[in-house]
């Protein structure tokens, strides 16, 4: 049996990044393992020069996600002159200090197109693949109590509530999350269909496995690799009401 946590993603905005090409930053519609393995190394306190403990937790996780919420996806038009003298001064960090900046030279106006899921919501079951540190113990106890704020996916993405959903413990990670509470405060009742995806070895009777580049190198800070998830629909187990 696995020992697996439930996480409630509902937020204004999240975005699941996916590959960047030239000046457009698109979202997935599933978060991605590298996004998880972030999330969890913030709210643990883990720095970004600190790769090799960013690399061994990334690993471990073990995932499956259900789409409560579709949302809608939105496009954030931004622009940057790095040119300008106040870049040049020191900006704070989400670790509460000031980190000075060195400036940059700039050719005139960076334009970049930053994509969202806008009024989303999924529930993530979660999972460690061994017992090493962080326990999953640790894990929760770090979504309760962050080191540092938490955002889903960019740092303008805040949780409109607690990412720590509950804990359960299922034979599969998709069967933890057909019996995960909904995300409101309505009763859902067996049977209710929702999208979904999971790793490719818990099997599917339908949908379609997809593979996808979502580990990041946290030495290089670029995406590496090649998994195998299955994305499929799934059937909540029973009638369950909101846990709160």
């Amino acid at each position: 049996m696995l020992d697996v946590l439930w996480l409630r993603f509902d937020a204004p905005w999240m975005s699941f990044g996916g590959e960047v090409v030239d000046k457009f930053g698109v979202t997935r519609e599933f978060p991605g393992r590298a996004m998880l393995t972030g999330l969890l190394g913030n709210a643990l306190g883990y720095d970004h020069a600190e790769p090799e403990r960013l690399d061994a937790l990334q690993h471990r996780i073990r995932y499956a996600a259900r789409q409560d919420r579709a949302g809608e996806v939105k496009v954030d038009y931004q622009t940057v002159d790095l040119g300008q003298d106040f870049l040049k001064r020191p900006g704070w960090t989400t670790r509460g200090v000031p980190e000075e900046r060195a400036g940059g030279t700039s050719d005139g106006t960076h334009i970049r197109y930053r994509h969202y899921l806008a009024d989303a919501v999924y529930t993530v079951a979660l999972a460690l693949s061994d017992g090493t540190a962080p326990a999953l113990d640790d894990v929760a106890e770090a979504l309760r109590s962050p080191e540092r704020p938490l955002f889903l996916g960019r740092k303008n993405c805040l949780p409109a509530a607690p990412l720590l959903l509950g804990r359960t413990r299922a034979a599969r990670l998709r069967d933890a999350l057909a019996a995960a509470p909904p995300p409101d405060h309505r009763p859902l009742l067996a049977g209710r269909v929702m999208k979904a995806w999971w790793p490719v070895d818990e099997g599917s009777d339908s949908g379609r496995t997809l593979a996808i580049t979502d580990d990041m190198d946290w030495t290089n800070q670029i995406h590496v690799g090649r998994r195998f998830m299955q994305e499929s629909t799934l059937s909540l187990t029973s009638e369950v009401l909101h846990a709160g």
